[in-house]
Parts: structure tokens; C-alpha cells; sequence
């Protein structure tokens, strides 16, 4: 082992041989952290805690600090040359400039010695958006903006004055036409309504050439504007191009080894898929391409963020993260091969052994208990469902049974119907939002206040899916009224009421720190992983389709 695989190769200051290594490696988008990749990054976190403000503004002791960002890490268990244990360890993105410290595995493309390209590219981009906003605050611009909104102005101010006249000939016109209609003869009339014709005639273009040469004078004083912000959007244009090609060139440096030794590039690897930025960033894609270079055999990762939170997704400081799916999923796709790896826990069904309980039956609906773990509708590699199931107790239903849906950890009461016309009466019922529901769910810490509303737009997350994230500009409206129950000193029971359903809507509104700050005890995505996901839909209020009466169903939640 050469001395800088020395430096980076970091070993366990807790003893370890107590600790029996994993049979395979871990499947970095559903995991529980191995207990040595959690030694691994109660170590790291231990050495950040160690740096002051200077190393990088986390915004921990100071989250209101306008330069605070907190940062995803990640920690990769390897077994060295030498056969011992250690870790490597990774940030994702930038954070400390070009220079990387020896702490942590380097970049995987690095600019300074083989990116003179990038480099260069990078300052002509930065000159040419020097030059757009420069362009964009000349007082010129403002200046001519003006200019032309007040010759605007007296050009709408004289075609309507010019419109006004032509209507008050018109009427003045018909007023001649009608008078003279009984008292002229027939050839004095018809020599009349030519006139009048020749009159409307000559009024009509005599409005024209007066409103096409204000339209001249108008153009000219637009000229200069135009001029300008055709300038500017040439910059942008340019801008853009140079920058789609700089990435392009990026792409091509961006390498990636997996352990049978195939090398891929991000153009190879996203070939099929559009290439979203900051692709290969990551820190798992960064820990195996060190590993994979210096001879050090993958055993255990782990992912955790540090620091504030950020304000869209939910991050929670020293909380483990899975890698996320639009950026990592196709890169660690290829760098995985070869290896042996756990078993996608998505693609088994936890709900196999599972029953369902009916709650109410007639010929009309059908209410169930949905366990945790099974789907609410048919899965792309999981067939087994609420809905897949009640067909087969009622196979002489046509179309969808179900109503509303409830995600796959989440237990509680499901709505089914069994004909069409029900199905769309309860699904007004949904949509003008005269079905109450009531959910109980145990959360990680203790929340502050009784009771409340959380108005946060949420829309999918495309690099993360099925990560749900808030959005102010393309967001979906998601409103949910909360109520605790009861507190220990570290867990709050609450009643959720969502005004609207959005996907994910009260587990992203528990953990987000703009929300409750709580996550859901057992959330695999926005919490942690736990034996089941603490989140039971118990009561359920609506108008029964056919006697139109009201009915209300509860049922007790399991933990």
C-alpha cells in the first residue's frame, strides 16, 4: 500500500473484532447500516465536530448564518491489502474548494491538473454572465423601457381616439341614412348610400395610414431596446450552448470502475436516461471509484447528512440517508457489478403472509384494515395489493375497485366499491373533501404546541424518486392539521387531519423541519428504518352511496 492510500485508509479507534463482517455488500438505496459503517461514521462525525467554522459553515451552533450548509457524507468499510479493516470517507458535491484534504478521497474529476478545458470554459461562462447582468442593470435599458412604455401609451391613447372618431361617422352616417330614407327619392337615395360608402371607405383608410404611421414612430423608438435585449438574448443563447458543450466534455472525464474492472463514463452510463447535473458527485460513487483504484475491498456503506437543513428535502443533521436514485441509481448500477450484493428489499413482499381484514361489507362497498407492507394497488415488481386481492374475492367487478390509497408502510382503512356509479359518488366525496379522515402516528421526538396546521407544497423529487420534496413554485397545495395526544420525553403520539392527499403528504409534513421536525417513528425514506412504519389511518367519515347516510368507521392502530 503506497502512502497517500495510507492517509485516506482510516482505522477504527473503537475495537471491532467483536463484530462479525457483512455476508454481502450493502444495496445502497434501502439499508440499515452495518454496525461498523455506523462506527465508521460516529468517527467521521467525530472529526467534524472537531473543525471550526473556517473548515466549512455547517450551521450548527448558528443555522440562521445566511453562508450555512450542511452536506451529505458518506463512510465506505474496506478491507485493505494488508487484510485489515478501515474506511474511506467522502462528501458529495464541492465544499472545500478545488483542493480536496487528504482526509477524504479526492474528487473524481479534478480540474486543476487535467482540465485546463474546464477550467477555461468556466471562465469564458463566467465572463459571458458578467457581461448578461451587466447588460441587465444598464440604466440604459431601464431608461428605454420607459421610453417605450410612454410612447405606448400615446399610441393606444390616439388609435383609440382615431377608433372613437371612425364609430362617431359610422353613427353619424346611419343617423344621414335613416333621415333621408323617406324623403328622398329612389335615385337621390341610391346616389346617397354611395356617397356614404365612399365616405366610410376614404374614413376607414385615413385611420389606417394615421395608425400604421404612428406604428412607424412607435417602431422607432423600440429600436434601440430591441436592439439591446437581442443582445442579451444572443448572450444567453451563446451562454447556454457553451455550457451544454462544457458539460458534454465533462461527461467524457467523468470515469467510473466497478470491481471486475470495466470503466464507464457518465455519457455510457446515462445513455438511455437524460443526464441530470451533478451526476457522479455523490459520495458513494466517489468511495467505490477509491476503493476500486487502490485495491481496497468494499464491505459496508453508509450515508448521513451533517449540518442544517435544507430548505426543499428532508435532511436531518447526523440522520443516515439512502443514495439517492436519479443521480446514483445508473452509476452504482455499473460499479456494483460483479459484486455480491443484498437483495432489493423492494423487490420482496413484506405483506405475503399478511391478511386482510374486513372491517364492513355490503353489496354496495367493501371497508378494509390494510395491513403495513402491503400495497394499496398493484406494484411494478409487486403484484399483491388491496386492490389485486379484492378481485379475486370479487371477480365479477369491473374497473378499479379502490377509491383512495394509503402508501405500503402505512396501515389503516381503505375504501373499495363495487360498481362504477358508487365508485364515482364516493370519488366526489374525495375530491370536494366531504370525507373526513383521521390518522395516529408515533413520531421521533417531542413536538412543541398542542395543535396546529402545516400548509407546505410538495412535489416530487425527480433526482430521488419516490422522495417527495417542498416547493413553492411547483408545488401541489398539501395542508395538514395536527393535534398531539400524548408526549414521553423522547416520542409524541399526534392525531394527523389531511386537508388534501398528497403523496407522502403527512410523513414529509412530520419530519420536515418547516413542518413538525418529527419524523415518523420506522420512515424508511424521511426517517429511520424501523419494524414498521408508526403511521395507521384509523377513522374514516363519508356518505354511504346508496342510503346516502352518514357512516363513520374506526379502527385502533397496532403500535
Amino acid at each position: 500500500m503506497n502512502s497517500k492510500i495510507n492517509i485516506r485508509f482510516r482505522k477504527f479507534k473503537a475495537p471491532i473484532a467483536d463484530i462479525a463482517l457483512p455476508k454481502k455488500f450493502t444495496f445502497p438505496f434501502y439499508y440499515q447500516p452495518h454496525p461498523l459503517a455506523e462506527l465508521a461514521a460516529e468517527q467521521l462525525q467525530d472529526y467534524l465536530k472537531a473543525q471550526d467554522i473556517s473548515f466549512h459553515n455547517f450551521g450548527i451552533k448558528n443555522p440562521d448564518s445566511p453562508d450555512a450548509v450542511g452536506k451529505m457524507f458518506g463512510v465506505l468499510v474496506v478491507k485493505n491489502e494488508a487484510a485489515e479493516i478501515g474506511f474511506i470517507v467522502a462528501f458529495s458535491g464541492k465544499m472545500l474548494g478545488e483542493k480536496t484534504p487528504d482526509y477524504f478521497v479526492p474528487n473524481l474529476f479534478d480540474a486543476n491538473p487535467n482540465g485546463a478545458f474546464y477550467i477555461n470554459g468556466a471562465k469564458e461562462l463566467n465572463t459571458m454572465t458578467a457581461k448578461i447582468e451587466e447588460l441587465e442593470n444598464n440604466p440604459e435599458l431601464l431608461e428605454l423601457e420607459n421610453m417605450l412604455k410612454k410612447a405606448a401609451n400615446i399610441f393606444n391613447e390616439k388609435v383609440k381616439a382615431l377608433k372613437s372618431e371612425q364609430r362617431a361617422a359610422k353613427a353619424d352616417r346611419k343617423l344621414r341614412r335613416k333621415a333621408a330614407k323617406d324623403q328622398l327619392s329612389s335615385t337621390e337615395y341610391e346616389a346617397l348610400l354611395d356617397k356614404l360608402g365612399k365616405e366610410s371607405i376614404a374614413k376607414r383608410n385615413q385611420v389606417r395610414d394615421i395608425e400604421q404611421q404612428l406604428q412607424i414612430e412607435l417602431d422607432k423608438v423600440a429600436q434601440p431596446l430591441r436592439k439591446l435585449e437581442k443582445e442579451i438574448q444572443d448572450l444567453r443563447t451563446a451562454r447556454k450552448e457553451k455550457s451544454v458543450k462544457l458539460q458534454d466534455g465533462l461527461f467524457t472525464h467523468y470515469r467510473f470502475l466497478n470491481i471486475l474492472g470495466e470503466e464507464k463514463n457518465l455519457h455510457e452510463i446515462f445513455k438511455d436516461t437524460p443526464k441530470p447535473s451533478g451526476a457522479g458527485e455523490c459520495a458513494a460513487p466517489k468511495l467505490l471509484q477509491y476503493a476500486f483504484m487502490n485495491r481496497l475491498q468494499p464491505i459496508a456503506l453508509t450515508e448521513f447528512w451533517w449540518g442544517k437543513s435544507p430548505a426543499s428535502s428532508v435532511r436531518k443533521h447526523r440522520q443516515h440517508y439512502h443514495a439517492c436514485i436519479g443521480k446514483c441509481k445508473p452509476i452504482l448500477t455499473h460499479m456494483l457489478a460483479g459484486m455480491e450484493v443484498d437483495e432489493d428489499p423492494m423487490l420482496i413482499n413484506p405483506a405475503k403472509e399478511k391478511d386482510l381484514p374486513i372491517l364492513f361489507e355490503d353489496e354496495h362497498i367493501v371497508l378494509v384494515n390494510k395491513p403495513s407492507g402491503l400495497l394499496s394497488t398493484p406494484g411494478k415488481f409487486i403484484p399483491d395489493s388491496v386492490q389485486s386481492r379484492m378481485h379475486q374475492r370479487h371477480p365479477e367487478v369491473d374497473g378499479a375497485m379502490i377509491i383512495h390509497r394509503l402508501d405500503m408502510h402505512t396501515s389503516g382503512i381503505l375504501l373499495l366499491t363495487k360498481n362504477p356509479e358508487n365508485h364515482k359518488f364516493l370519488q366526489r366525496q374525495f375530491v370536494n373533501r366531504t370525507i373526513k379522515k383521521r390518522y395516529v402516528a408515533l413520531l421521533e421526538g417531542v413536538v412543541e404546541g398542542e395543535a396546529g396546521r402545516i400548509n407546505l407544497p410538495l412535489r416530487t423529487d425527480y433526482d430521488n424518486r419516490p422522495h417527495q420534496m417542498i416547493c413553492y413554485e411547483h408545488g401541489k397545495t398539501a395542508i395538514t392539521d395536527w393535534e398531539v395526544i400524548e408526549r414521553t420525553e423522547t416520542h409524541t403520539k399526534v392525531y394527523f387531519y389531511p386537508l388534501t392527499g398528497r403523496s407522502h403528504q403527512l410523513r414529509v409534513h412530520a419530519a420536515h423541519t418547516l413542518g413538525l421536525g418529527c419524523p415518523i417513528i420506522g420512515d424508511d425514506l424521511y426517517g429511520t428504518k424501523a419494524e414498521r412504519l408508526c403511521l395507521h389511518a384509523e377513522r374514516l367519515a363519508f356518505y354511504h352511496p346508496e342510503s346516502r347516510e352518514r357512516m363513520v368507521v374506526e379502527v385502533d392502530a397496532e403500535f
